[in-house]
């Protein structure tokens, strides 16, 4: 069953990253970098600051202690474990998969950090935002962040299944516990939530103009 399992993992992987174009290939690759999104974790800050105030210390934390966790869950320990190669140093694979710019990353790959982070991130934004409209924009940049991993040919998709499952338990768990000592707000408007969806849009337009042009 397991080995049934892995096949489909695989021939998936190779469908979709066998999906490619000049443009997505410049897209992806910027899209994926951590530093391209610091002005959005920046102004994720300023919402948390500006609408929880004094309780914004404990929150802030949360958010720190949530993508640590996420990722030495899933990069100290679990990748660590289990010991699957990553699909760009899948000898089956040589010559075989796209790979942009010839990264390969790290050698093992189950489970995805990328996937971990990015979608515990958005869904502690969710829980604690609790805005319908900013929770669907956050989700579709954390999946389109975790299908670049397999456009680029570093994961394959139970890599990121995996990484959202660990992404997905932590921000829970971190909630749980914080939630005992915030006072939440019932939901947070658009209008509250502007500069972060402002600062998602320029960034991936920026992205997208650069991957055109540049």
């Amino acid at each position: 069953m397991l080995d049934f399992i892995i096949s489909i993992d695989k021939n998936l992987f190779l469908f979709l990253n066998s999906l490619h174009a000049s443009f997505f290939d410049n897209f992806m690759y910027i899209y994926t970098k951590s530093n391209v999104w610091i002005p959005l974790y920046i102004s994720i800050l300023y919402v948390i600051i500006r609408n929880y105030r004094k309780q914004s210390i404990l929150i802030i934390i949360a958010f720190v202690v949530c993508l640590a966790a996420a990722d030495q869950i899933s990069s100290g320990i679990i990748k660590e474990v289990v010991g699957r190669l990553r699909p760009s140093h899948n000898p089956d694979f040589e010559g075989i998969i796209h790979l942009v710019n010839n990264r390969k990353s790290g050698q093992f790959g189950f489970v995805s950090s990328h996937a971990a982070n990015t979608l515990g991130f958005a869904l502690l934004c969710t829980l604690f935002f609790k805005n319908k409209i900013f929770s669907t924009i956050i989700f579709a940049w954390a999946i389109i962040n975790c299908y670049t991993r397999i456009y680029l040919g570093l994961h394959y998709p139970l890599d990121i299944i995996g990484g959202s499952i660990v992404g997905f338990a932590v921000a829970i768990i971190i909630f749980s516990i914080c939630k005992r000592f915030v006072k939440l707000q019932t939901n947070l408007s658009i209008k509250q939530l502007f500069i972060p969806i402002a600062v998602l849009a320029v960034t991936i337009l920026t992205i997208i103009v650069y991957s055109a042009f540049g």
